[in-house]
């Protein structure tokens, strides 16, 4: 038992009720008590709750999965249709702005979302969260304009960032340490038939009714996780957390806006690359590393051992990772020709491997060679990052970036669910809401900073006159707009970064 002694439980209540019957009423006489036979409430082993699909957890189970469904169907299909909405919009310039504005703004989500969940639990986060996100796609889908367009990814990055430390609170509170990998698995699971349907739907959404539909149509997908989510999860894990409520942290919030504006001041810097943008980008590193200093465990910078390198290495691993697959589809299709829709099915392997890793971590053998496991995969990770611009010499296959993104995806379905583990496991539970929005803020700072990088790297290397063809056969006229250089850039420092992860793994376990 863990936060409370054998003294406080339900079976000293019922032998304290025993004991009182023995004594008799007050001033009895104990010689007319008839005796009486102890009755023992059985405490469920782990045989009886059948694991995450087994009466006790299996609403709460479906209703979570349910919503990770619809995040990753969201994430395949916009991924699928953003290159040719960046390019009607005459903002492709500004593409690697429309996956930053969401995971800036997220920031903000994520730490609020820590700070509501240690004080009344993860309900209302994750059902503000959802609400947000079906907004965001609306605001975006609706755009005549590239920054309108942002705007609408930036409302749909607050309401990502509510749901996703909403999520892993859930985890932590409802359920025991031992089916945590399990569930983290089955999140990973979520993605596979999005990351095979999602850019077949996506593609032909938007190449016979247009982009916008991909947005617009989403929303009416997010009732079904509302309604089958929220009954089971306040019976689950509503009320402040069992070491008691957490007050709100305004200091924490404070940061957080800081943390954001400074993220957005370094990305518009980096898509305006002039003289006069060093103003904006020294004044958003000097908001943004303060805050983020103040955010983070102590010592993630440093990779101190245990819980601030788990930290480190969350956003090492996604920011690596997510940079150089947002970057898939644009390269696929103004470099190789290939149609929207066959270039997001370039992506669908990585679903069913990243599914594969998530399973692989949640073995019982895992649990012991965990830390092992993290470093051998970010070698992975590192290997699918550099191959995938292999495909932009015309002599090796188009399918190569689907192989390389897929052995990437192994080695991803590894590390992100591990290092969930892990940080549930080290953390208290009333700070289970705190250090998970930090896990996520980590991601999301790394995605910011990379994305700000490469896309400053990408813009100045003239990727922002790629155009984007109508179909497989614009192959010639994709050719001309050919950027290739542009590309490698963003490939090389993500595939850098990713190799530093691998080398700060062995720092993951805590103790010496």
């Amino acid at each position: 038992m863990t936060g409370a002694s054998v003294g406080d439980g339900p079976y000293s209540e019922r032998m304290t009720a025993l004991d009182d019957e023995l004594d008799g009423p007050p001033g009895g006489d104990l010689g007319t008590v008839a005796p009486v036979t102890p009755v023992l409430t059985p405490v469920p082993t782990p045989e009886a709750d059948g694991g995450v699909l087994g009466r006790t957890y299996r609403a709460l189970t479906l209703g979570i999965v349910s919503v990770v469904l619809l995040i990753a169907f969201e994430a395949t299909a916009v991924g699928t249709a953003m290159p040719v909405a960046a390019d009607r919009l005459d903002g492709v310039s500004l593409y690697a702005f429309a996956f930053s504005a969401y995971f800036t703004t997220s920031l903000l989500g994520m730490v609020a979302a820590g700070q509501w969940c240690d004080r009344s639990g993860p309900s209302a986060s994750l059902a503000a969260g959802i609400g947000s996100f079906a907004v965001g796609l609306l605001l975006s889908g609706t755009a005549v304009q590239m920054w309108v367009f942002v705007l609408g990814r930036a409302v749909q990055g607050i309401g990502g960032g509510l749901v996703i430390v909403a999520l892993y609170v859930t985890v932590g509170r409802a359920y025991p340490e031992r089916l945590r990998p399990t569930v983290m698995a089955a999140f990973a699971a979520s993605w596979v038939i999005p990351a095979v349907v999602g850019p077949l739907i996506a593609g032909t959404v938007t190449e016979q009714l247009g982009w916008r539909w991909v947005f617009l149509g989403i929303p009416a997908l997010v009732v079904l996780p509302i309604a089958v989510m929220l009954p089971p999860l306040r019976r689950a894990a509503a009320g402040p957390p069992p070491g008691g409520a957490r007050p709100p942290d305004r200091r924490l919030l404070r940061l957080a806006v800081a943390v954001s504006l400074g993220a957005g001041l370094l990305q518009y810097a980096g898509q305006d690359l002039r003289w006069v943008s060093l103003a904006p980008a020294v004044a958003g590193a000097a908001l943004m590393v303060p805050a983020a200093l103040g955010l983070l465990p102590r010592g993630t910078f440093r990779a101190a051992r245990g819980l601030p390198t788990v930290v480190l290495m969350r956003g090492i691993a996604a920011g690596s990772f997510i940079v150089a697959e947002s970057f898939v589809p644009l390269m696929l299709v103004s470099q190789r020709g290939l149609s929207v829709t066959m270039a997001g099915l370039s992506l669908a392997a990585g679903g069913a491997t990243w599914a594969l890793g998530s399973f692989l971590q949640s073995r019982p053998f895992a649990e012991a060679h965990r830390e092992r496991l993290v470093r051998y995969c970010m070698v992975l990770v590192t290997a699918g990052i550099a191959a995938t611009p292999l495909v932009l010499l015309e002599s090796v296959p188009v399918w190569t970036a689907a192989i390389a993104q897929a052995v990437g995806c192994f080695g991803m379905g590894v590390v992100i669910s591990s290092t969930s583990v892990l940080l549930l496991k080290l953390s208290k539970p009333e700070e289970a809401g705190a250090n998970s929005a930090a896990l996520q803020l980590s991601d999301g700072l790394s995605n910011i900073v990379l994305l700000a990088a490469c896309g400053a790297l990408f813009a100045g290397l003239g990727g922002g006159a790629v155009s984007v063809g109508h179909g497989a056969g614009q192959a010639a006229g994709a050719a001309s707009a050919s950027h290739p250089a542009a590309f490698v850039a963003v490939y090389l420092p993500a595939a850098a970064v990713a190799l530093a992860g691998a080398l700060v793994a062995g720092r993951l376990r805590a103790g010496r």
